[in-house]
């Protein structure tokens, strides 16, 4: 918590006017904090919620060059999220990675199987022949390759290739927040812009510590709207008229025990013409989307969503036995921000597409996002460090790579090290992936300090919770580093621990214990209850091994 604290007295400071107050920390906040702030910018970030807390941690985790808008004819939307996947699979390559689609086509199909074919092979030439060729199968060949398909009604398929995040969409997000912040950036999660008003020359924020209750102004001079699908609400504070307003559509995935051994995911359509995955997440699979138009942000899964993805994944695939409610580990549930120009609510959402749109006022020095993906986060960064540096902020580091991983030297040099230490040995039995290769990939550069953590005292690398695989010199160093305010911050989001270990399996244990004194002190034991409170569960009610 001493982080937290420490900047929003830096938020509060007498007279500190910043150069760019972001209200967001989603993917286009994080993103727009940390071009800025690498760029020289004076960068404050809040959001009253948690980093990445709502439609960032609620993806299907793709970062995929949008194959499904050459149906509408949008080839250069296309080509411009293939442009961006690629680069975003050059910067991060430990983190976004290619991945296989395997896609069956039912009989009846509004398209036939080898037609369908042909637009991804398009699809592969308008990315640039970056990825693997596409690939046709026979339904034969369909049930060599992926036996648990059910293949009944199917026509045919192919397999074709785009990227996915590793880990988590959350904590991609989060990485940006902390690289802002190593730029300068002051950032504080669970701080409310309240109202915002413009005064000469700058915005004052009425802002407020939604932990405490505290009321205090935060000066800039230009104001940023990232905050997703509240960014509407946001400009009704302040008067801010806008060219564009957000649809919102939910989507839901449910998170079962693997169901396939192989690395690809399963693409189908579901029983009504939407999209619908088979999603590897480490040792779980993750099955879903809907797509459902909503009036609100405000979304949860309903139980008609839940019978939707389990019927049809009971339908596309040869399961042993049926997926039922209680082979359900987590859910996740989310709205999709649509960007609608002109704003009179009737467009055919359906159709449209993800991608971001900034709108700005240069008289009032304000910009907002509406829409965007991961896949085209680098873009926004850029556009928004141009538009601000139009707005007359000084950006003396503008032509700084303020994005990707830590160079060659700095990877050699860990890989070096962790190969002298044999670290691999400490790897958890049943990890999805080495323990080496899994710092890397979350901490960067920084991992090089867990190294040093563990040389000087081994009992660092010892798995801290029976039932995850982070190690007791992970939980410190995000508890120095990662802001973590609430349980389900660490939990949820700079992790994914509950998205594959159920609530009631770690939330008595002795290790989450552990990891709350380290998080919180003296708070440690009110924080664990206010994380069982808002998962539903008593004290009590879990075992305690």
């Amino acid at each position: 918590m001493e982080l937290r604290n420490s900047n929003i007295k830096r938020l509060q400071k007498d007279n500190r006017v910043f150069d760019v107050l972001v209200l967001g920390g989603g993917i286009n906040g994080a993103v727009s904090a940390a071009s800025l702030a690498a760029k020289g910018a004076k960068v404050a970030l809040i959001d009253r919620g948690d980093f990445a807390g709502e439609t960032s941690s609620n993806s299907s985790n793709l970062a995929w060059g949008g194959i499904k808008y050459l149906e509408s004819h949008e080839y250069f939307l296309v080509n411009k999220l293939c442009k961006s996947r690629n680069h975003l699979m050059e910067s991060y390559p430990s983190t976004v990675q290619e991945i296989r689609f395997l896609t069956t086509i039912a009989k009846g199909f509004r398209y036939p199987a080898f037609f369908v074919y042909l637009g991804t092979i398009f699809y592969w030439m308008i990315g640039r022949f970056f990825t693997q060729a596409p690939d046709y199968m026979s339904v034969k060949e369909i049930r060599e390759r992926e036996p648990i398909i059910n293949t009944d009604n199917a026509a045919g398929g192919f397999e074709y290739s785009d990227a996915y995040l590793y880990d988590n969409d959350a904590r991609f997000v989060f990485n940006f927040v902390r690289s802002s912040m190593n730029y300068g950036c002051v950032a504080a999660n669970y701080v409310e812009s309240t109202n915002a008003t413009r005064e000469g020359d700058h915005w004052l924020v009425e802002a407020r510590d939604v932990l405490s209750g505290e009321q205090f102004q935060i000066r800039s001079k230009v104001l940023i709207n990232a905050c997703g699908p509240y960014v509407d609400e946001h400009n009704l504070k302040t008067g801010q008229k806008t060219e564009h307003r957000h649809l919102f559509s939910k989507g839901i995935h449910l998170i079962v025990d693997k169901l396939t051994k192989e690395r690809r995911i399963l693409a189908f359509f579901a029983s009504d013409g939407r999209l619908f995955f088979v999603i590897p997440m480490g040792n779980k699979t993750v099955v879903g989307t809907t797509d459902t138009q909503v009036d609100s942000p405000e979304v949860g899964v309903t139980e008609e969503d839940r019978q939707f993805v389990l019927d049809n994944i009971n339908h596309l695939l040869k399961l042993d036995s049926p997926i039922t409610r209680e082979d359900i580990i987590a859910e996740r549930c989310g709205v999709r921000p649509l960007a609608q120009k002109g704003g009179d609510g009737v467009a055919d959402w359906v159709k449209l597409s993800r991608k971001h749109a900034i709108d700005v006022n240069k008289t009032d020095q304000h910009l907002s996002i509406f829409g965007g993906k991961t896949t085209d986060c680098i873009n926004v960064g850029d556009e928004i460090a141009e538009y601000v540096e139009g707005m007359g902020i000084d950006l003396p580091h503008r032509e700084f790579k303020w994005y990707g991983e830590d160079d060659d030297t700095v990877r050699d040099e860990f890989f070096h090290q962790a190969k002298l230490m044999e670290l691999d040995e400490y790897t958890v039995e049943g990890s999805s992936e080495m323990l080496t290769q899994r710092l890397w990939r979350r901490y960067g550069g920084n991992a090089l300090e867990l190294l040093e953590d563990i040389r000087q005292n081994p009992k660092q690398a010892k798995r801290l919770m029976k039932k995850a695989e982070y190690l007791r010199c992970e939980i410190e160093h995000t508890a120095r580093f990662e802001m973590v305010t609430k349980l389900e911050d660490f939990l949820r989001r700079r992790s994914k621990i509950t998205q594959v270990v159920r609530d009631e399996d770690i939330v008595d244990t002795k290790g989450l214990r552990a990891a709350c004194e380290i998080f919180f002190g003296e708070q440690a034991e009110e924080k664990l209850e206010e994380y069982k409170r808002s998962v539903g569960l008593a004290v009590g009610d879990s075992e305690n091994p």
